[in-house]
């Protein structure tokens, strides 16, 4: 059974950071793309940054290049998200994904609120 699960979402203040996990099981994590994507009130799911699965080429949207930061440990069958200088329009339920050819898995979701 295939299983993405993410964590370490929360309330945080403008400047701060957070850490996301997403611990991932039931396939062959070291040979798919990861990715974290997020999805805002009101808003489409939008692509936050993506790694390859040998953990070699990243890719970040525009609106976190320079903030954020996309890891993984294949080890450990996870994929991280470091998250610094947050800003309130970053607030968002974050999702992982894995994806290989047509094998498209995704998480349940972590809240992540940016606000004073």
């Amino acid at each position: 059974q295939v299983q993405l699960v993410e964590s370490g979402g929360g309330l945080v203040q403008p400047g701060g950071s957070l850490r996301l996990s997403c611990a991932a099981s039931g396939f062959t994590f070291s040979s798919y793309a990861m990715s974290w994507y997020r999805q805002a009130p009101g808003k489409e799911r939008e692509l936050v940054a993506v790694i390859r699965n040998n953990g070699g080429i990243t890719t970040f949207a525009d609106s976190v290049k320079g903030r954020f930061t996309i890891s993984r440990d294949n080890a450990k069958n996870t994929v991280y998200l470091q998250m610094n200088s947050l800003k309130p329009e970053d607030t968002a339920v974050y999702y992982c994904n894995g994806r290989r050819g047509s094998a498209n898995y995704w998480g349940q979701g972590t809240q992540v609120t940016v606000s004073s």
